[in-house]
């Protein structure tokens, strides 16, 4: 599904990414571990569209993406978190998933005018899926509050929520279980199980929580100084003497 081959992201003279590739296959769950200055949110930006890649190729699908911009990635099903929740805190949780799934159509006033009917069956029916997917994530309870309200790990999973009302082939998670508690930690990793399990949803992990990568992935990727270090089964990767010394001293 995903097939990103000798991509190299510099900022002037510094390399940030030096020639990473990866795969991801449809409906698997694929890790990407490293230090923090490793490159890994650098790579994603560059997958996702957000940072331009100096070298190499990026495809999506069967179809190079390389000069796409996010948004049209995002179109294709290729959407993305990040480590920091970007919610809109004025609005509530509903509006919040409702503006995610809007079509550019829709902003046209004098087309609005003219199809109010439609526009009403467009909103209750995007409504409803909303509604679908936050119970799915179980805060369907918080579907009223201002997104602003939410704790931290509520607000991961609105930024995941409004990403699945795109109805994404694959999703690019970056640090999801940063700053969340345990339980929740836990909870978020069976719904990330359900959505690679029951609904086809390949996703690309990363992720300084190595036990819940090893218990997630498939595979595992890890980067140190810009540069893919190992990848292949999650336990073989994190027992390698390469991985040890470069992501922990030596300890893991």
């Amino acid at each position: 599904m995903l097939k990103v081959e000798n991509v190299s992201v510099k900022y002037g003279p510094f390399i940030a990414v030096d020639d990473a590739s990866l795969e991801v296959g449809a409906g698997e769950t694929v890790g990407l571990a490293g230090t923090n200055g490793a490159g890994k949110s650098t790579l994603f930006a560059a997958i996702a569209g957000q940072l331009p890649a100096a070298t190499g190729s990026i495809r999506f699908q069967g179809k190079e993406i390389m000069g796409q911009p996010s948004y049209t990635r995002a179109g294709l099903g290729l959407s993305r978190t990040f480590q920091v929740p970007r919610e809109f805190g004025k609005l509530t949780v509903l509006e919040n998933l409702l503006v995610a799934a809007s079509d550019p159509r829709d902003e046209n006033m004098l087309t609005s005018w003219f199809r109010r009917g439609r526009m009403h069956a467009t909103t209750q029916r995007r409504t409803e899926q909303a509604d679908t997917v936050l119970e799915s994530l179980g805060i369907l309870h918080v579907r009223d509050l201002l997104a602003s309200q939410l704790s931290g790990g509520q607000k991961k999973l609105l930024e995941l929520a409004r990403v699945l009302m795109q109805k994404p082939s694959i999703i690019l998670l970056d640090e999801p279980f940063a700053g969340v508690n345990p339980v929740r930690i836990g909870e978020m990793m069976e719904i990330f199980r359900t959505l690679a399990a029951k609904q086809g949803i390949a996703l690309l992990i990363v992720e300084h929580h190595l036990q819940a990568l090893q218990s997630l992935c498939s595979r595992l990727y890890v980067m140190d100084q810009g540069r893919i270090i190992a990848h292949g089964d999650p336990s073989t990767v994190l027992n390698s003497k390469t991985v040890q010394d470069a992501y922990m001293g030596g300890v893991i």
